[in-house]
């Protein structure tokens, strides 16, 4: 059934964490909550991001998914005309109804309603149905190359 349009986009609020905490254990099959700790610890206690992370939800009010990015300040206060997005998911149960292309969609006009002209994400080469999302949603190769040494 498509609840796309029973579907709501809202900025994300700190009582949201349980839920987002639970979409990703069961899209990942792993807990991560230590990292979800420190995201929302970032976005709703720092002063140097601006808010810029978005859940879905239905009409009962049931988070379905989410997307979470960063747009920075910068040094001095200086705004920057760059986000990152870096975590998006969908509940299993809710994906294939375009919910994550509606997340992508409402975050790229809230980064540009505050200026933002560029986003960027981090993928992983193998993980062909993410760059596959990724580029149905318009992102493309970036110009810069990500280096990493194993050690």
């Amino acid at each position: 059934m498509n609840e796309k349009s029973t579907i709501k986009i809202r900025l994300m609020q700190a009582d949201d964490f349980d839920a987002v905490v639970a979409i990703d254990r069961k899209v990942l099959k792993a807990s991560r909550t230590e990292y979800y700790e420190l995201k929302f610890e970032k976005l709703f206690q720092s002063k140097e991001y601006l808010p810029a992370s978005l859940v879905a939800e239905k009409e009962d009010g049931t988070v379905v998914g989410f997307v979470m990015g960063e747009i920075y300040i910068g040094e001095f206060g200086i705004f920057q005309e760059e986000a990152k997005l870096d975590t998006i998911g969908v509940d299993p149960g809710y994906q294939h109804q375009a919910i994550g292309g509606q997340l992508i969609d409402e975050f790229v006009a809230h980064l540009k309603s505050v200026g933002v002209q560029k986003m960027n994400t981090l993928v992983n080469w193998n993980d062909a149905n993410l760059i596959h999302f990724f580029s149905a949603n318009q992102f493309r190769p970036s110009e810069t190359i990500n280096l990493e040494r194993r050690l």
